[in-house]
């Protein structure tokens, strides 16, 4: 856990960025309003958090899943951001599948090839028995002529 409670703060960086897309082109912010907003974000997290785990806890678990966050919005009485996370939530899913199946596609794809490959290679070794056994063939002509 943290030792000092600046470290429960988001860092500014994140913050910052998060202001500006919210607010109008052109609108400032000032330093003390900024790290308001900072102090009102953490601590909004650690309570979401901390009744994330309440669920969590209930279903004797120790780690916290979407299903808990979800809960835990419904329980601050933060209805309005259930619909929005729940398709944030879809949405992530359905790229990490993406990203699943492009994997699963890719190693398809590399094994075909390296079993498009072998055969390859199967056919070089009987290529070279083939010319091994047209040159023995070659030989024996050669030694049935001399004799």
């Amino acid at each position: 856990m943290a030792e000092r409670p600046e470290d429960l703060n988001l860092p500014n960086a994140v913050i910052t960025r998060i202001i500006k897309e919210a607010l109008p082109e052109g609108v400032n912010i000032s330093k003390e309003a900024r790290s308001a907003i900072s102090r009102a974000a953490s601590v909004f997290v650690l309570y979401a958090t901390s009744c994330a785990n309440n669920f969590a806890m209930k279903g004797k678990r120790k780690t916290l899943n979407a299903s808990d966050v979800l809960s835990a919005m419904e329980e601050m009485e933060f209805q309005r951001f259930v619909a929005p996370l729940k398709e944030a939530l879809e949405a992530y899913r359905r790229e990490q599948r993406g990203k699943k199946e492009a994997s699963e596609q890719k190693k398809k794809d590399k094994d075909k090839k390296a079993d498009s490959e072998e055969p390859d290679k199967s056919r070089d070794e009987d290529n070279d028995e083939d010319e091994e056994r047209l040159e023995e063939e070659e030989q024996n002509e050669e030694e049935e002529i001399d004799n």
